[in-house]
């Protein structure tokens, strides 16, 4: 695998990985962390694109461009890897 890229999981497909820009995953997930809390009731999907944006670097994700799919992708692998937790109806995150 080449330096620029790492793979993810999906909680939904487990054992299954994808490769993806690593210096985009790793800026969306130091944003999402920062945004998630550690308690209930975390944040909606929708919440959570919102509020990582002011967090994400301009030359990366410029305008915001992007921080959608991002978003998804990198909530997707930290679940699979158990820093986040789902919950409720409609869904919400947070921080294990």
């Amino acid at each position: 695998m080449r330096d620029d890229t790492i793979l993810v999981e999906n909680v939904n497909h487990p054992g299954r990985t994808s490769p993806v820009n690593r210096a985009k995953y790793d800026a969306m997930r130091e944003a999402l962390m920062a945004v998630l809390p550690a308690t209930e009731p975390g944040l909606s999907q929708a919440e959570m694109t919102t509020a990582v944006k002011p967090h994400l670097p301009d030359d990366l994700f410029p305008g915001g461009q992007t921080a959608g799919w991002w978003v998804k992708a990198v909530q997707l692998d930290l679940e699979a890897k158990g820093v986040l937790a789902r919950h409720g109806k409609p869904l919400r995150w947070r921080r294990v």
